[in-house]
């Protein structure tokens, strides 16, 4: 393992991370004057970083009567207007980048590299919604119930104000990925962005204010869910969630009882399939992208592995070459592969689950170990081989750099043991035949499925749904679904000349005989 010596971490925040202009931030939180406060610290050195507001209920409260007026007047403002702010903050983003990795990093212990892929995904979103919206949201022509005579057209009106929920991890794509579209559909947002990360969200809110967002229309509460959660969804017309499948259990049933949508992305337990035909050197390269980005901290990346026996103990080796020349380290640039963990009860999980497997007669084939000597929260990225059913980590989630890898005999064995899992969030399929891979793919139960990449082909697919099933979740994000799920579909059928009653001087019966007729001409037509 390599490891990156960037000198005194705790020099290490970078100027831009002003007390000015953290200070700025904490006051665009939606909390009351003499709220309580909290205090969040740097993951790379464990030391205060940011002192910020909590906000109570009635804060909430607060935000949602502001919303909610502030939302008439952004609804009833052009798509045109809305797209040109969008695209302003697209180009602030741009603009301003590194003001958002140096955030990001300092708040998550990310790398560089990981969070320059938030900046790439936002700006990708926020351009594919500026110019979709329209088209998307403009009213569309339907069959009507009789061919001519009904005239029926689809609506989509925003909800109102809708509540985004969204987690530490991935501080800018999770707070600015799911507030866009729903600002775009001409909705209000309420969002609770995790405390640990808040610097960045609330620094996508101000950068879009920046671009032209009227105030009040995207809004940010900070607190524990215990305290406000009961008004975040009290006060919504909509949730977004991202965060554990315990939780999303439990919001599900809040909204199920209130009868608002909601769209949930939970956990996983993604795996990686690497076929017969692979290129070796390339699918171990994948997997190191597809298992440590973000030090495995991300709802999308590999914690399982399955390869075809004929190239099993090649591609270990490989694998386990590249994962040892990894650069492990602390820096506010480019130099380093991997960074620290968020938050210590994460490296308490990773170090709980690798020691579990560990004692039950698991192979370290590297890592294994937290590096302290470099900050806090670092955790060598880990590779185990022997996991069997009774480890913790075989079907549970760790959601750090660790993981497994096993040995298939067929691909059909291969798909089994990739589906024998309660997850389907995202999966990866290695092979030089892409017409076999795709195959392979379509048969993986996950809502993204890479084919010769690791996470981000299908991140970055915009255009197509993302989302989970099973215990990942419901409901998606990106393409049509991630805009039109924040709106109302109603439908407008006029009725012309003639309906489903008789006329005049013709009885049922003979109305009847009459429309069955009709029924089947349209059938032998093929008309409808």
């Amino acid at each position: 393992m390599t490891t990156t010596n960037t000198g005194p971490v705790e020099a290490a925040l970078p100027t831009s991370l002003t007390p000015t202009r953290v200070g700025h931030l904490a006051t665009l939180v939606a909390a009351g004057a003499r709220a309580q406060r909290v205090t969040t610290t740097s993951p790379y050195t464990g030391k205060p970083l940011a002192d910020l507001p909590v906000s109570t209920p009635g804060d909430v409260e607060d935000a949602f009567t502001r919303a909610r007026a502030a939302q008439a007047g952004w609804a009833a403002t052009p798509v045109a207007d809305r797209k040109r702010i969008m695209l302003r903050f697209h180009d602030l983003l741009l603009q301003r980048q590194e003001e958002a990795l140096d955030l990001m990093q300092a708040e998550s212990g990310k790398t560089r590299r990981d969070a320059f892929l938030e900046v790439s995904d936002i700006a990708i979103t926020a351009r594919y919604y500026a110019r979709s919206a329209r088209r998307l949201l403009s009213p569309k022509r339907r069959k009507g119930a009789i061919p001519v005579l009904t005239h029926t057209t689809e609506l989509h009106h925003p909800k109102g104000v809708v509540t985004v929920i969204s987690p530490w991890n991935y501080p800018l794509s999770m707070a600015a990925g799911d507030a866009l579209p729903a600002l775009m559909a001409g909705n209000a947002v309420v969002q609770k962005p995790d405390t640990q990360t808040a610097l960045t969200a609330l620094w996508a809110l101000a950068l879009m204010r920046e671009a032209g967002l009227p105030p009040d229309v995207w809004q940010m509460v900070v607190g524990r869910g215990s305290s406000i959660g009961d008004a975040l969804m009290a006060g919504g017309d909509y949730m977004m969630f991202t965060g554990s499948t315990a939780s999303g259990r439990q919001i599900a049933r809040d909204a199920g009882e209130r009868l608002i949508g909601a769209s949930l992305e939970l956990g996983g337990k993604n795996a990686m399939v690497v076929l017969a035909d692979a290129d070796i050197e390339k699918a171990a390269a994948g997997a190191v992208a597809a298992c440590f980005p973000s030090a495995g901290q991300l709802c999308v990346s590999i914690e399982r592995l399955y390869v075809a026996d004929e190239l099993h103990d090649a591609f270990v080796t490989a694998f386990v070459e590249r994962v040892r020349a990894m650069r492990l380290g602390a820096a506010y640039d480019y130099s380093v592969d991997m960074g620290s963990l968020t938050t210590p009860s994460q490296l308490e999980t990773v170090s709980s689950h690798v020691g579990d497997a560990v004692s039950k007669s698991a192979t370290v084939l590297t890592g294994g170990k937290a590096r302290p000597d470099l900050g806090p929260l670092f955790y060598e990225p880990t590779i185990l081989a022997d996991v069997t059913p009774e480890m913790t980590l075989f079907d549970h989630e760790t959601f750090g750099p660790v993981v497994s890898i096993y040995r298939c005999r067929t691909v059909d064995e291969a798909v089994a043991m990739a589906n024998a899992t309660p997850y389907g969030l995202n999966a990866s399929v290695w092979g030089r035949n892409g017409a076999e891979a795709r195959k392979v793919a379509g048969r993986l139960h996950a809502g993204t499925v890479n084919v010769n990449e690791a996470f981000a082909a299908a991140w970055g697919s915009v255009d197509a749904p993302m989302g989970g099933m099973g215990d990942s979740g419901l409901g998606r994000r990106h393409g049509a679904d991630g805009l039109l799920k924040y709106t109302e579909a109603q439908t407008v059928a006029h009725q012309r000349l003639q309906g489903f009653t008789p006329p005049r001087r013709i009885g049922h019966e003979q109305w009847a005989r009459i429309l069955t007729r009709t029924f089947k001409t349209l059938r032998a037509l093929s008309v409808r």
